[in-house]
Order: C-alpha cells, then sequence, then structure tokens
C-alpha cells in the first residue's frame, strides 16, 4: 500500500511539473540520409552557398525535447528547422512581407510539411512578425563564415581557411532541466572536445529591416541538364500553367519548370500536389 502510494505522488507531482529526459549525448555536427515528406524527397547535405525564397512556419508546440543535433529545444531561442542545411548552421531568416531578417541557429530537421523551406520558433516567428496563420514568404540565406566556425567547434572539417570572426564570444549550453533558457546567446560546446571550444558567433536577435520584396509563389522543379530534358517535364503537368526558366548556378546554365504565378499558399499547395501525383519529383515552392 505505501509504495502504491508512493507512486500516485509522484505520477500527480509528475503531471504539474514535466520531467525533461536527459540528454542523449553530446551536441553533434549533423548531416543525415535522404528522407520523404508528404512525398516529396529531401537531401541534405553540404552547401559552400545557399540562398533560397520558399514559406516559412513555425515549430509547432509539443515537439521534442531535444533538436536533431541534440540540443535542448527552447521555444524562446534563436532556432529554427531546416530540410536540408547541415546541423548546426547559421542563417539569416527574412520575412519578405515586411522586410524584418534575423540570424537564427538552424539545429533541427523539418518541416513536416511538403513546400515549406524552414520552422522557425515561435520567439523568432514574434521577431519576424509573422501572420497569425503562421506561414510566410521569406527567404533563407546562409552565413557561410559563421556556420563553419560553429561545426569545426563540433569536430566538423573546417569549410573555409582559418580567419578570425569578429565580435563572437562562446558560452556553454545549460544542462538539461536546469529551469535556465537557452535563450538568444545560448551557443554550442563540444563536451567530447574541449579543445575545439573555437569563437562561436553570437546570436543577439537583433532585427534588420530591408525593403519588402513580396511575390507570387511558384513551384519550381529544378536541376535540369538541358532544355530538351525540362521540357519533357513541362509536358507532363496536365492543366498547369508552366514555363522554362534558365538558372545559372556554378557556372553552368540549369534548367527548371516553374508552375505558377499562384497568389495563396493554398493554391500553391494544390499546384505542388499535382505535380508529385504526376510523378515528378521534388517540386519546391519558391517566391519570385
Amino acid at each position: 500500500m505505501t509504495n502504491r502510494l508512493i507512486f500516485v505522488l509522484c505520477a500527480a507531482v509528475a503531471g504539474c511539473t514535466p520531467i525533461r529526459p536527459q540528454a542523449p549525448g553530446p551536441v553533434t555536427y549533423t548531416v543525415g540520409k535522404p528522407y520523404q515528406v508528404g512525398g516529396e524527397w529531401r537531401y541534405p547535405r553540404e552547401f559552400s552557398s545557399y540562398d533560397v525564397t520558399g514559406l516559412g512556419v513555425i515549430i509547432p508546440h509539443g515537439g521534442n525535447a531535444y533538436t536533431t543535433d541534440n540540443e535542448l529545444y527552447d521555444p524562446d531561442g534563436l532556432m529554427a528547422a531546416s530540410p536540408v542545411l547541415p546541423l548546426p548552421s547559421i542563417v539569416t531568416v527574412t520575412n519578405l512581407v515586411n522586410g524584418y531578417s534575423v540570424k537564427v541557429r538552424v539545429n533541427g530537421r523539418g518541416p513536416a510539411v511538403p513546400g515549406r523551406v524552414i520552422a522557425v520558433t515561435p520567439h523568432v516567428a514574434k521577431l519576424l512578425r509573422f501572420p497569425s496563420g503562421g506561414v510566410v514568404e521569406v527567404e533563407v540565406k546562409l552565413d557561410r563564415r559563421a556556420s563553419a566556425a560553429l561545426q569545426a567547434s563540433l569536430g566538423a572539417g573546417p569549410k573555409l581557411a582559418a580567419a578570425p570572426v569578429p565580435g563572437i564570444t562562446a558560452q556553454t549550453l545549460p544542462p538539461p532541466g536546469s529551469g535556465r533558457g537557452g535563450g538568444a546567446s545560448q551557443q554550442l560546446i563540444n563536451t567530447n572536445n574541449p579543445s575545439a571550444q573555437h569563437a562561436l558567433p553570437q546570436l543577439n536577435g537583433q532585427i534588420t529591416i530591408t525593403q519588402p520584396a513580396p511575390g507570387p509563389l511558384w513551384v519550381q522543379v529544378a536541376g535540369f541538364g538541358s532544355e530538351y530534358d525540362a521540357a519533357r517535364i513541362r509536358a507532363r503537368l496536365y492543366g498547369l500553367s508552366a514555363k522554362l526558366v534558365p538558372v545559372f548556378s556554378g557556372g553552368r546554365t540549369l534548367w527548371a519548370v516553374n508552375a505558377g504565378p499562384y497568389h495563396s499558399v493554398e493554391a500553391a499547395d494544390h499546384a505542388l500536389q499535382q505535380i508529385l501525383q504526376a510523378g515528378v519529383p521534388d517540386p519546391e515552392i519558391i517566391v519570385r
């Protein structure tokens, strides 16, 4: 009876104050394997540059306590999830509707919805003034230098020649369950390699305001080596208004098929699903 009473009391306490599980290990540099979300394949990899437009969303409440790279998730932190970027990475997220931008640390995989390029914490969404619906046109641009320094501190090979990064400091993560929020300046340290505690980018939540650049949405299928191959894909997209667009990348010209324009998220999502159902892989929603 006594043991049963103790169990009931513990369960009641746990119900009022959730107990965080212990962290699975130190923060780690992570790329990961290709995976599929809603019929759309995603291919995580390292990038020499990354500057994309598309739709951003908010990380839903009640998710995992830890991010993909083993950080303690903080809804009030400057954190984000990307479908493809190596983890962790530093990016600038810009709300194209109002021109507000802020630097964040990408440390999770997501969003779990096709046609989305990033998911941010509720705190970041508030800073960037996301709409009440939570979906907005964004630009995501990789800070290659800051990302390389951060990844090198976690044991990844250097991506750039060693060079000082001004105005940055390093701090340790609070222990799991310590009650100290990660906040804007939370940083990463590889506890398995103390000698690799390089200077890390300090994220302070400073907002930069630029000229708004909203635009119509397009659903793009990119990466064709010839105009002929792109034209064959366009021919399969019955009922969709689509055109061929040259894409300049790495000193060469590739071809993309762009369907649109669309002036609502619902219309763009519908076109993306039509393209997937036609058996055409890897469509993306972009802003142009």
